[in-house]
């Protein structure tokens, strides 16, 4: 037997692999886009890449170490890094765009990054601030914080829509939902007795359960518009949060936190009178029914079926709007 076939074969099959891409694996895009591979950039190209990246990851060792104060009793310090883990979460994306670097990867490891700041830390937060005396029953709240947070974040990974509004979430985001967590515990401080563990009870369980509701919420994006009247309302907004947070902290904190959980709740309830009043432009676009991963049906009869949305319109209600912006 000659030995040297293997060896030519071997061969042979390396140099087609790095004629079809370098390598056994080829990097795939969500959109079909060809990816470049990193080792064919130059240095200012990938530091442009990486950017977004690396703002994910400061974001989550501020979830990291948020749960090792939490653990240590200090609280108020463990929240603050929360809030900062949430800065640092709308600016990766913010980054992310404005150097052209959205990649599957930044997806998922923005997600991940997401599960630790706004899942794990704020469940362990409230259960060390306001829970952990209800002993059993606390263990179920915040455990119930963390599922629903990382059901919200696998939902969103897996139902990107390209012709969805990108004005709104469909379901509280989980940033939102983690500062209504550290509000409550600026404003408020234990230890509780009796009806006042409705205070954590409540800040535990309402903004879990909104994290995998069906609710329309106003996305970050919007508020950070490009225009020229986004940018004037995001001047006058950033204006007012630094003199809130300046002279009344605690009070800013949970107007913005809780403001924004209840600006979904009462969108759906007045949506009706607002479409009448000023057209369909002014509620949320119907949502498009995706494909279920775990249950296919069948596509004729998706394609029969009206989906009502949370405004209570059918697509047809729609259909001289054209696709949704």
């Amino acid at each position: 037997m000659n030995t040297e076939q293997p060896g030519r074969i071997r061969g042979a099959m390396q140099r087609r692999r790095r004629r079809r891409g370098g390598g056994v694996f080829r990097l795939v895009s969500v959109t079909g886009a060809r990816v470049v591979r990193p080792h064919r950039l130059d240095t200012r190209s990938r530091v442009k890449a990486m950017l977004p990246s690396g703002l994910t990851l400061l974001n989550m060792m501020c979830g990291f170490v948020s749960v090792l104060l939490s653990f240590e009793g200090e609280h108020t310090l463990a929240a603050i890094l929360i809030g900062v883990a949430v800065v640092l979460d709308i600016s990766d994306g913010a980054v992310a765009r404005a150097v052209g670097s959205i990649t599957p990867f930044g997806l998922q490891f923005d997600s991940l990054s997401d599960l630790i700041s706004f899942g794990f830390g704020p469940a362990v937060l409230i259960f060390t601030w306001g829970l952990h005396p209800l002993g059993i029953w606390g263990w179920i709240l915040s455990g119930l914080w963390l599922g629903c947070a990382a059901v919200r974040l696998a939902r969103f990974n897996v139902t990107i829509d390209p012709l969805a509004d990108k004005r709104y979430f469909t379901g509280l985001p989980s940033p939102g939902a983690a500062g209504v967590v550290l509000a409550t515990v600026f404003a408020f401080h234990g230890p509780f007795d009796g009806v006042e563990y409705l205070v954590p009870i409540c800040a535990a369980v309402i903004p879990a359960i909104l994290m995998v509701t069906s609710y329309r919420f106003m996305s970050f994006r919007a508020l950070i518009s490009p225009t020229r009247r986004g940018l004037t309302l995001s001047g006058v907004l950033i204006v007012a949060l630094i003199v809130g947070f300046t002279f009344v902290p605690r009070i800013t904190g949970c107007v913005i936190a809780y403001g924004y959980v209840a600006v979904a709740p009462l969108g759906w309830a007045t949506a009706p009178i607002r479409r009448r009043l000023f057209g369909a432009d002014a509620v949320a676009p119907p949502r498009h029914k995706l494909p279920s991963v775990f249950a296919p049906a069948d596509d004729a009869e998706d394609d029969e079926e009206d989906v009502e949305d949370e405004d209570g319109a059918t697509p047809h209600d729609y259909i001289d709007e054209g696709p949704p912006q």
